[in-house]
């Protein structure tokens, strides 16, 4: 047992003098290297998410349903491929050029979220909150490393189905923004792009909650995991002590066995 200990020690040893060559960093100022991250994953992530609800709308069910936009989105999240497509001149040629925030031809919903006719503002917000909620918390239970976390290298895969699960079970009333950069960003795109400020005052003005809740339901989710779950798990000193424990137990025979064979030789 020490002989194998002295090695494992000595070949990480050696593992650390070895000279790995560094590739060059061109940006040092990390916040400039987060940014330039995120800007790519969100870019990411609407090109795919954004391209299954075209596909669906200007397809009129050729090219998918409902299902399609939820299988859409979970795999834009989980996948960091680029997309490229001419969904614009889809878009133009679906609606005659006339772009329209409501009504049979709409398109402004393929970019930005919006309520059903029957959900009123309140509700919307409520089930912006409920949603986001339910997000965070998964994912403060996908992450927690004294729970059951993700297995390492699914996380993207996990979180991928975890979204393409709140869209198919959450997702009809509006659109499941559950995230503010996902809503408006592209609604000032349409805003710009030609859909004007309908895209606004559309919903009694449904812009501002899928900005505003949220960050509010994300403190909740977040906040009662950890009240209800991740606040009792037991001091790390303790689960280190069940795992000696649980290491002397079963290695207890094999010295034992050593120390049989030690007096049997002399």
């Amino acid at each position: 047992m020490k002989d194998l200990v002295q090695s494992v020690e000595l070949g990480v040893s050696q593992r650390k003098r070895l000279n790995v060559s560094q590739p060059k960093v061109w940006l040092k100022n990390e916040l400039v290297r987060v940014g330039l991250a995120e800007s790519l994953c969100t870019y990411v992530m609407m090109v795919l998410g954004l391209g299954s609800v075209a596909q669906v709308v200007t397809g009129q069910g050729v090219f998918g349903e409902y299902l399609s936009i939820n299988l859409g989105f979970g795999l834009a999240v989980a996948m960091g491929v680029h997309v490229g497509g001419k969904v614009s001149e889809a878009i133009y040629d679906y609606c005659g050029g006339n772009l329209t925030v409501t009504g049979v031809k709409a398109t402004a919903g393929i970019f930005a979220t919006y309520p059903a006719p029957y959900l009123s503002l309140l509700a919307g917000f409520i089930d912006q909150v409920f949603g986001t909620a339910m997000l965070l918390l998964c994912l403060m239970a996908l992450s927690d490393q004294k729970n059951k976390p993700a297995a390492a290298g699914s996380e993207p895969v996990a979180v991928g189905l975890l979204v393409m699960l709140i869209g198919i079970s959450l997702g009809s009333n509006s659109g499941y923004a559950i995230n503010p950069t996902r809503d408006i960003a592209p609604r000032v795109f349409t805003a710009i792009a030609g859909w004007g400020a309908d895209v606004f005052r559309s919903g009694n003005g449904w812009w501002w909650v899928p900005l505003v809740a949220p960050p509010i339901g994300g403190v909740l989710g977040a906040g009662l995991y950890r009240v209800l779950v991740e606040m009792h798990h037991p001091p790390l000193s303790e689960q280190d002590g069940g795992l000696v424990e649980e290491f002397e137990e079963e290695t207890a025979p094999l010295e034992k066995q050593g120390n049989i064979c030690a007096n049997i030789c002399v």
